[in-house]
């Protein structure tokens, strides 16, 4: 028989989707059509400029060894030129950036570099599940810092108290903000730079929504306020901005001495990223630009399409300048006792109307009484699963 289970994953919450995955292959084989508006991914492919990168260099045959811990030279530079032109930022391509595996990989591996027991990781409620998960798996002590809308989904710094602002070693933000889609000015992040500074904290940013914007808008990187990276580190990602998600390809840049403290870690934990997905990722970075915006147009078409249908199911949202997410409020329930939850609407949803959600509670407790809307599948079945939420009614 097996050892038992050791604590850290007894006490570790599976994935939201991994258990919904199941549910809907359960309705699918059942002979349900479910169209899928709850996970995160581009639906649309990568610029043909990149694909034809990752072919050439696949065809290499010294391409397919072992490839390095930290990046080769010309990824890293192609990263650190991504951010001076993009942000006006500038970094030193050795010590202040490094390629992971994906953001995903690296917001999880930062908290094992920095946590110890008893340690207090400040995570954003609502916010993505992964920053939990992983002060979780470093044995730290997680304090959820609220969110509302009344404040434009921004935590309140002075709201926390000193003693947990004392013993925190991580403070997580994310703007353009999943799953909320809210938008932070540089005044914030200079108040946020400020906090960290005060307590001695490694401030997180999380910005892979950064090129999925609308309207106009062009979000920011923390890094742009002055003495950031004396605090700070800045998550990225190709997977929303490339649709490069399934290639699993991010980076993290800043402060030089928390890089290497995650380069170190990845040194034991894996062997880097595949040398054909690096030769790629240069060419998005440093190709063409334009399909970007044309991307986004598809994007913002899908927004409005679903915008316009919310108010037939009593549901309503504020209209993001970024993301690939609609954060609405669920309408009451019908001749109900006690208002609906979030859960159950999603749940009622899928089986009903076999339309697929997540509940804002995936997110953190204050998303109760809300929930996300992924814009990342085919504009006709977003079409069709808007027809089918405009005569959907809640039991």
């Amino acid at each position: 028989m097996p050892s038992q289970l050791a604590q850290r994953i007894v006490n570790l919450s599976p994935y939201v989707f991994a258990g919904l995955e199941k549910r809907i292959a359960e309705l699918a084989a059942a002979g349900k059509d479910i169209i899928r508006l709850d996970v995160g991914s581009p639906d649309q492919p990568p610029a043909p400029h990149i694909i034809e990168a990752l072919y050439q260099s696949a065809q290499d045959p010294t391409h397919h060894g072992y490839p390095g811990y930290s990046g080769i030279p010309s990824l890293r530079k192609a990263m650190t030129d991504y951010y001076l032109r993009r942000f006006g930022v500038e970094l030193d391509a050795r010590t202040e950036v490094l390629p992971l595996i994906g953001s995903k990989e690296g917001i999880f591996n930062l908290n094992l570099a920095y946590v110890e027991p008893g340690d207090i990781v400040l995570v954003p409620d609502p916010g993505y599940p992964t920053y939990t998960a992983g002060a979780q798996l470093a044995g730290g002590e997680v304090c959820r810092v609220p969110l509302d809308e009344a404040n434009g989904w921004l935590p309140d710094f002075d709201a926390i108290p000193q003693e947990t602002c004392r013993r925190a070693k991580i403070l997580w933000l994310n703007y353009p903000n999943n799953p909320t889609t809210a938008t932070a000015s540089l005044e914030f992040f200079a108040r946020a730079v400020a906090f960290a500074r005060k307590y001695s904290i490694v401030l997180a940013h999380d910005n892979p929504y950064c090129d999925v914007c609308f309207d106009g808008y062009v979000a920011p990187s923390l890094l742009q306020v002055p003495g950031a990276k004396d605090v700070a580190v800045e998550f990225n990602s190709l997977s929303k901005a490339y649709n490069m998600g399934g290639w699993r390809i991010g980076m993290v840049y800043g402060n030089p001495d928390v890089i290497a403290a995650l380069g170190r870690l990845k040194t034991n934990i894996d062997s880097g990223v595949f040398r054909a997905i690096q030769d790629a990722s240069v060419q998005a970075l440093t190709g063409d630009q334009e399909w970007i915006s044309e991307r986004n147009d598809v994007y913002a078409r899908r927004r409005d399409m679903v915008l316009d249908a919310l108010p037939a199911a009593g549901m309503s949202a504020q209209t993001p300048r970024g993301t690939i997410y609609i954060w609405a409020r669920i309408p009451a329930s019908r001749g109900a006792t006690r208002a609906i939850t979030s859960g159950e609407f999603c749940d009622q949803l899928l089986v009903t109307a076999g339309v697929s959600i997540t509940p804002g509670p995936a997110f953190g407790k204050q998303g109760e009484g809300y929930v996300r809307f992924s814009l990342g599948q085919k504009t006709e079945r977003i079409a069709q699963a808007m027809e089918r939420l405009k005569h959907f009614q809640v039991a």
